[in-house]
């Protein structure tokens, strides 16, 4: 037991620069609410959800992360800093990373039966800060969804998603991907093609408004400067 503590906070320490010892990384709230949630998982697989609740509540309380008893996480999570909400269905992968202000919400069942109705993370997933993934998607193993990118559908292995509603980068991770990328969104590569032809028509239909606006103000003072003359000589 000893051991799997220190090589999860070993994982931790790989993924933030922050840390200068393991006790450090013991006081992190991310730490702290997943292991209440073990515990209040363990009562929620014991049919005890009145106490799981309670272990819950107190976890939100301390650590601004709230995590449902009936979530499933595997080994290795890490939430970074507080305000993650994970819902009750949504099932979490190993050496998973969240970011703050990250919700792995569900969608309403149009059929009014509750079942699956949160997302799956599949294995090292990297979710930036403030985004919103919602529903019974599957996010494919080491896929990364960028800060506020609000995601509805499910994200092929490896992709990288931005936006809102999220779509896919179209940078092959594997082109940039070496080792562990924080927050889950390249910063040196494009997130998307250059249109170079695209902005030159943009560019080219900003002057002609521009030329448009210069002849009608030219045309609003000479006719200005008429009316001015015919009441003069009037």
């Amino acid at each position: 037991m000893f051991n799997n503590l220190v090589e999860y906070l070993d994982s931790i320490r790989a993924r933030d620069p922050a840390p200068r010892s393991r006790w450090e990384i013991l006081l992190y709230p991310g730490v702290l609410a997943l292991a209440m949630h073990r515990v209040s998982h363990w009562l929620y697989d014991g049919g005890l959800y009145f106490l799981a609740r309670m272990v819950n509540h107190f976890s939100r309380a301390l650590t601004a992360i709230d995590i449902h008893p009936g979530a499933t996480i595997g080994r290795h999570l890490f939430i970074d800093h507080g305000f993650v909400t994970i819902g009750e269905t949504a099932e979490i992968g190993d050496n998973v990373t969240i970011y703050p202000c990250v919700t792995l919400g569900g969608t309403n069942p149009a059929n009014g039966i509750a079942g699956k109705r949160h997302p799956t993370l599949r294995n090292d997933v990297i979710v930036g800060s403030g985004a919103q993934i919602l529903g019974p998607i599957v996010i494919g193993e080491r896929a990364r969804i960028g800060a506020n990118a609000v995601v509805t559908d499910d994200v092929p292995e490896g992709a990288t998603m931005v936006g809102f509603k999220a779509r896919s980068t179209l940078v092959s991770v594997e082109q940039w991907l070496r080792e562990f990328v924080p927050y889950g969104t390249p910063c040196k590569e494009p997130c998307e093609p250059a249109d170079a032809n695209r902005i030159d028509e943009l560019e080219q239909q900003l002057a002609m408004l521009k030329a448009d606006l210069d002849a009608l103000r030219a045309a609003s003072k000479a006719e200005a400067g008429s009316v001015r003359r015919t009441e003069a000589n009037g």
